[in-house]
């Protein structure tokens, strides 16, 4: 069994990139196994219990959208750093 196999067992993910909620975790809301050409690693990222509510919602409060662009302001550099971050993981699932 190959490396990459046994990480995504053992977190019983789907596959790589793609992100599964840990509610069991004490402090990460996210695991995901990142992978870019031969580098892979396991990332763990978000907020247990923050109440971050995904996409950009139709009548969305003027406080949630404020949130929201902070976030992406505060975050711009390690988002853009791509999927070997934690940032740009957030970015795309939380945020």
């Amino acid at each position: 069994m190959s490396t990459l196999q046994a990480m995504l067992d053992k977190h019983n993910l789907a596959g790589v990139n793609k992100p599964k909620r840990t509610p069991g975790h004490a402090t990460k809301s996210h695991v995901v196994l990142a992978k870019e050409g031969t580098l892979s690693k396991l990332i763990r990222f978000g907020e247990q219990g923050a109440s971050t509510a995904g996409k950009a919602k139709a009548g969305e409060s003027d406080k949630m959208k404020a949130k929201r662009k902070s976030f992406k302001a505060r975050h711009k550099k390690n988002i853009n750093k791509g999927k070997m971050s934690a940032a740009y993981w957030a970015d795309k699932v939380k945020w």
